[in-house]
């Protein structure tokens, strides 16, 4: 079992950045693939990175390619979203998971474990 805590969601105004981190404990020894997602309000979950074990393979949909850099420190056992150019469309509450899999994936279902999720509310 994995277990994952967010941390760093926050108020900002559009044009400004936010940090989000996530801690990982438990069986963290194994090689996971790490991802944020979202979900707003009425909206199905959404990916807005991964990166693979080794950091090496990072992906971003569209929507935020440029703006969000996804990090990752083994040796700490967390994972960072950095987020640059926030957007009001940007609002939503912000989740990290982790997929038994050193390869990358966009697909939700594939991660089995999921922390408690951080808001993100960005204001025009």
């Amino acid at each position: 079992q994995v277990q994952l805590v967010e941390s760093g969601g926050g108020l900002v105004q559009a044009g400004g950045s936010l940090r989000l981190s996530c801690a990982a404990s438990g069986r963290t020894g194994s090689s996971y693939t790490m991802g944020w997602f979202r979900q707003a309000p009425g909206k199905e979950r959404e990916i807005v990175a991964s990166i693979s074990w080794r950091g090496g393979i990072t992906y971003y949909p569209d929507s935020v390619k440029g703006r969000f850099t996804i990090s990752r420190d083994n040796a700490k056992n967390t994972v960072s979203l950095q987020m640059n150019s926030l957007k009001p469309e940007d609002t939503a509450v912000y989740c990290c998971a982790a997929r038994t899999s050193p390869a990358t994936s966009s697909n939700k279902y594939s991660y089995a474990y999921w922390g408690q999720g951080t808001q993100v509310t960005v204001s025009s």
